[in-house]
């Protein structure tokens, strides 16, 4: 007999919510909107984190060791959702996340020539 776990607060209130949001997307523009603004915050994110370790001389490795691993748990997150077709908004959202990451990541080296 297997039994099922209980749903945990956590579970209530974000994979709920996420579940919401992705029902609210069904419009594409809506959801072409989110998505275009999470690619913003990524490449903000990432020409921001290019800006503050090349001011701190020191931070380069430490930098670069943190942006592959949050880069690399993206991917990991992506490839256990990418079959799950009710969270394909999801998906949409970490690619682009991803992708706004690693423009501003190109760029700021773009800088640095």
């Amino acid at each position: 007999m297997v039994f099922r776990p209980q749903k945990t607060k956590f579970q209530l209130k974000i994979v709920e919510n996420i579940q919401t949001i992705s029902i609210w997307a069904n419009n594409p523009w809506r959801r072409y909107s989110v998505s275009l603004i999470v690619l913003l915050i990524g490449y903000f994110l990432g020409s921001s984190l290019g800006m503050v370790s090349a001011v701190v001389e020191l931070m380069d490795p430490v930098s670069a060791l943190l942006s592959v691993v949050f880069i690399e748990t993206l991917i990991a997150f992506r490839r256990n959702l990418r079959f799950d077709k009710t969270k394909k908004f999801l998906v949409l959202l970490l690619d682009s996340l991803r992708l706004g990451l690693f423009y501003g990541f190109f760029t700021e080296s773009l800088k640095l020539l």
